[in-house]
């Protein structure tokens, strides 16, 4: 609607055009130095390359925070519950933290098989407003780490729900994680503290933790027959017991409104938290009499593994490593080089490496697989467009110097390779190859006419013709080029700078296309027109200038 302003009189685009001129007719005039610049910058690329890190996603800030320790086998409920208690008032110290709710142990549903040395914090923060001027959340992870530091414990602070996820999916609740496989218990406890010991001097450990799979304290509770048979008493009946005076039994159920609490009656904890004490509880017999338990019972403590681990039919003992100051890819790395050297493997035994690492490593398969079909099928679809392998491979063989630019923006930006950065590189890769798409076909129908020209004025194409319509084509691509890229980074500019839910995922995605696609607009405006320029003008190049024929430029004449 309204009055348009003719392309060739818009003031913006005519500045471009003139601006312009000046560097297409340089490039032009010098195709083999363009385009051994453009080899120099393209080498560039390794520099960034061979320095970022790798991860598989970037963490995502939920808002709330996951105090997760583990603590030795040994310990008693009683002592795991006090611990809890302080672990929370020093949680709650902290200025940011909003409220903290903790549990041990497992909750009474089947999804949650956590031992009873295991804490669950969550602790709620306040909003950023409210934070102290300049902390951030890895600082307050470090003060909270520092404030927390309880004797045994091995603490890990991580996301509530990236928490769940990776325990469902792996078991392993910190980002990297390594299962001990074998047929002896014990052998695999010791592999997995010897793993814990040379894992603490690995630059980007924060935290290292091997289960104890064994080093449990049980209670067992040997009837004696013939003392319970003097008394009137069987197994039967001294378990059963036992059972309602230790572990509790349901007698009842109180209903209040739509809630149902059932009501389990047992004997008090400071009655029962000792062998003697175990030794001293009351049990009637079939007379009435009350008699000790130990008059009937041998009672002691025995030693055993704490939790059992099974995997691929085999029993496992897991190693939990947290990392700070380090990405995935690299510290690992490093880490499995420095297991190999100083810790021996018996027979039998293995590792295997796992938490996010294993997500990560699963995803550089795929796209092992999904890289090359991918640019298989950008080549199909380009020549069924050009009908033409020449132009398709101009558009190929330049696409790398499209990556350089968003390259170097996730080197200088401190990201790391991930899930993330790859899907921002394929879109890059998309919108760089449909820039040089256009940019071949506003080329072909400027050489097109040029020689339709020449065929009517019965003199074969030279090179000065070639060449201007080369860099009229480029001058007409010029405006839909800048407009693409400027849409692009009007659009993206904003996702840099974000700091919602989520900006940690969109910036390693944005980031990749921000820098990407100046380098791809470099890339259309100078390197294809120079490779076109070469590769066409030596395939048609004759004695003198350009010798066509009719049946060389009929094509074009029907293109155009």
């Amino acid at each position: 609607r309204g009055r348009i302003t003719p392309e060739h009189k818009n003031p913006v685009n005519r500045f471009l055009m003139k601006s312009f001129s000046p560097v297409i007719g340089t490039v032009l005039r010098f195709p083999v130095m363009t385009l051994i610049v453009a080899t120099l910058v393209l080498a560039t690329a390794l520099v960034p390359l061979t320095r970022l890190g790798s991860e598989f996603m970037p963490d995502l800030n939920e808002g709330d925070l996951l105090y997760m320790p583990s603590a030795y086998p040994a310990i008693s409920a009683g002592k795991m519950a006090q611990t809890l208690q302080q672990t929370n008032k020093l949680i709650a110290t902290i200025p940011e933290v909003e409220t903290v709710y903790g549990k041990a142990g497992r909750a009474d549903t089947a999804t949650d098989p956590a031992p009873l040395t295991m804490i669950e914090t969550t602790i709620q923060l306040k909003p950023r407003s409210e934070w102290r001027e300049g902390m951030t959340l890895e600082k307050l992870k470090a003060e909270l780490n520092a404030i927390v530091d309880v004797p045994s414990f091995t603490n890990v602070w991580i996301m509530p729900i990236k928490n769940r996820l990776d325990m469902l999916a792996t078991g392993i609740k910190t980002p990297v994680g390594i299962k001990v496989a074998g047929p002896d218990l014990a052998i695999i406890s010791e592999i997995g503290q010897e793993i814990e010991r040379v894992l603490r001097d690995v630059p980007g450990t924060s935290s290292v933790y091997a289960e104890r799979v064994t080093g449990g304290r049980f209670i067992d509770i040997d009837v004696d027959r013939e003392a319970a048979a003097r008394f009137g008493l069987n197994i039967a009946d001294v378990h059963d017991m036992v059972r309602t005076a230790v572990g509790g039994m349901t007698v009842g159920e109180s209903v209040e409104g739509l809630k149902r609490f059932p009501i389990n009656l047992r004997y008090p904890r400071d009655v029962r938290n000792s062998p003697q004490r175990l030794r001293d509880l009351p049990i009637v017999t079939a007379s009435g009499a009350e008699i000790p338990l130990g008059r009937v019972a041998e009672i002691s403590v025995a030693e055993g593994p704490g939790v059992i681990r099974s995997e691929n039919a085999r029993l496992n003992g897991w190693i939990y490593v947290d990392i700070a100051g380090s990405d995935i890819g690299s510290y690992v790395n490093a880490a499995r080089k420095t297991v190999d050297e100083l810790v021996e493997m018996p027979a039998g035994y293995s590792l295997a490496w796992s938490g996010q690492y294993e997500y990560m490593e699963r995803a550089k398969a795929r796209f092992a697989i999904l890289g090359p079909v991918m640019i298989a099928i950008i080549f199909i679809l380009l020549f069924l467009n050009f009908k033409s392998v020449s132009n398709v491979m101009i558009i190929m063989g330049t696409l790398p110097f499209a990556l350089v630019g968003g390259l170097w923006l996730m080197y200088a930006g401190g990201y790391n390779l991930s899930v993330a950065a790859v899907v921002g590189f394929i879109a890059l890769a998309g919108v760089a190859v449909e820039i040089g798409v256009l940019m071949i076909m506003y080329l072909n129908q400027e050489t097109g006419a040029a020689r339709a020209k020449a065929l009517e004025e019965g003199h074969p194409l030279d090179r000065e013709s070639f060449t201007e319509a080369v860099r009229k084509g480029v001058l007409r691509r010029l405006r839909p080029i800048i407009m693409t890229s400027a849409v692009i980074l009007a659009g993206l500019a904003p996702i840099m700078y974000g700091h919602g839910t989520g900006s940690e995922v969109m910036r390693r995605i944005a980031a990749p296309m921000v820098g990407g696609i100046i380098s791809a607009t470099i890339l259309a405006l100078i390197v294809i027109p120079a490779l076109y320029l070469l590769w066409h003008g030596r395939s048609a190049r004759g004695r003198t200038g350009f010798d066509l024929d009719a049946e060389s430029v009929r094509p074009e004449l029907e293109h155009v």
